[in-house]
């Protein structure tokens, strides 16, 4: 044997562990992207459960829906950008039903310098939540008998 041929095996090894190594690096990379890994606790990797794997569900499109709150003074509280949940009841004995979960307030009635909102009336006040659409039918609907009631979030 001549005397490098060693030394050249040694570097063709060392060239060979760091491909695999690299290799390593980029599946993983990809298999963290793509959800199919084995970690967070065996729930697909943050992939839904139920949801098929590779395919995202579609964004859901937010539209403006008007609700009138009976209690005006609750509607002081909120500000735009707090995250409510809306309940209603159908009658003093009946129970409260929560027509939308953790929607986003996008307008509040303004409030004058005596702390009474502009539109405050003994029929509550209005404020304007950005929910899904069929949401939205939801409560325009179950407007129509009654107000709304909010649980801030």
């Amino acid at each position: 044997m001549r005397g490098g041929s060693g030394h050249r095996l040694r570097r063709a090894v060392w060239r060979q562990r760091r491909a695999v190594a690299a290799g390593l690096a980029l599946t993983a990379a990809a298999l963290a992207v793509s959800g199919f890994g084995g970690g967070g606790g065996g729930h697909g990797g943050g992939a839904a459960q139920g949801a098929a794997p590779g395919r995202a569900s579609p964004p859901v499109r937010l539209v403006s829906a008007p609700v009138r709150i009976a209690d005006a003074a609750t509607v002081r509280l909120l500000r735009p950008g707090d995250r409510v949940d809306v309940v209603t009841s159908e009658g003093a004995g009946a129970r409260a039903r929560v027509l939308a979960k953790g929607a986003r307030v996008e307008q509040v009635p303004p409030v004058s310098a005596e702390g009474v909102s502009d539109q405050g009336t003994s029929e509550g006040a209005l404020i304007v939540l950005a929910v899904p659409r069929t949401t939205a039918t939801d409560l325009a609907g179950a407007g129509i008998s009654g107000g709304f009631a909010v649980i801030l979030c």
